[in-house]
This record gives C-alpha cells, structure tokens and sequence, in this order.
C-alpha cells in the first residue's frame, strides 16, 4: 500500500505541475510582448534613386532596391535591407564606388553600417572587400575590424582590422600581410 500511495503522490504533483505550467505559459507570452518594441517604418520605399548634391555639384548618388525610414523612434535610423550601390564624388569628380548586401545609416551619430560583401571601388583602381564595414560620414572614414583584402596597383593585402579616409589616401591596418610592389 506504501508503494501505491507513493505513485498517488506523484501523479498529483505531475498533474499540478502540468496544469500550473499550462496556466502559466499565456500569461508568460502576453508578459513577453510587453517588452518588445515593434518598429514600423514611417516610409518605405522601392527603387531608390537619391542624389546628394553641394553648390550645384553631385556629391553622392545612392541606389537600392529598397529603403526603410525609421525617423520616429527614440534612436533614428535608415535601413536598407536589399543591399545600397552608392557612388561618392570628391572635388574633382573622381568617383569611388562602395556596395554591400545590407546598410543601416544611424541620424544622431551619422555612422552608416555596411554588412555583407561590402566593396569599395575607386577610379585609382584601389579595391576593398570585406564583410562588414563602418563609415563616419561627419569625419569621412571608413574603418572595421573584420578580415578585409585591399588591392591597388603596387600589390595586395589582406588583413583584420582596417581604417582608412575616403580617398584612401590614408591607411591604418593591422595584423597585415601580402605582396607589394615598392619600385612602383
């Protein structure tokens, strides 16, 4: 009899386990939707075709298949989740070229995140590819701390961690190796 009794105890503390667990999981999933945030987007573009111009002159050309403003959150952002072509301008009309397979461009702190094949293109013949790279738009400067390949005409390079102006005409790497030309 002690052994039945035993079994009776425990089928009564499964059966109020279950049903405390069972009563509990949906108030559990109405406490989990207080805490996430839906964004939705206050515009939503396709085919993106936006051009930045100064005194008259074309600065930069962006392009996207799609684009999501989100202006009126707490932290604004600019998502572009099917990847950005955009082309920049220097002064003298030399263009560099920069794409990726995603982009979000922050408003209060004016860095853009580029993820996925990001590459970098200019007119020196100057190439860059890595997987994720930042862009500093107030101080002109790209930097990232992924495994990035660098190609110019002296040689090529690959490295992790990188940061450089948006000319290239200044370089910082680290943890660097490859082959170049140093008669050139």
């Amino acid at each position: 009899m002690d052994l039945f009794k035993r079994y009776k105890i425990i089928n009564v503390v499964t059966v109020f386990a279950v049903t405390t667990f069972f009563g509990c999981e949906s108030n559990f999933k109405e406490v989990q939707k207080i805490n996430v945030t839906e964004f939705t987007p206050s515009g939503d573009a396709d085919k993106v075709n936006l051009k930045y111009t100064d005194s008259g002159l074309i600065k930069v050309v962006l392009l996207s298949p799609k684009m999501l403003d989100f202006s009126t959150v707490n932290f604004p952002f600019t998502e572009f989740p099917k990847g950005i072509d955009v082309t920049l301008y220097d002064d003298k009309g030399k263009k560099t070229r920069v794409t990726s397979n995603y982009a979000i461009s922050y408003k209060v702190t004016g860095i853009i995140d580029l993820q996925g094949k990001v590459k970098i293109t200019t007119e020196q013949g100057q190439t860059l590819e890595t997987e994720q790279l930042y862009y500093d738009q107030k101080n002109e400067w790209f930097f990232t701390e992924k495994k990035f390949k660098f190609t110019d005409i002296k040689g090529s390079s690959n490295g992790q961690g990188i940061d450089f102006s948006k000319d290239f005409k200044i370089i910082n790497s680290q943890r660097l190796t490859g082959e170049f030309d140093s008669a050139q």
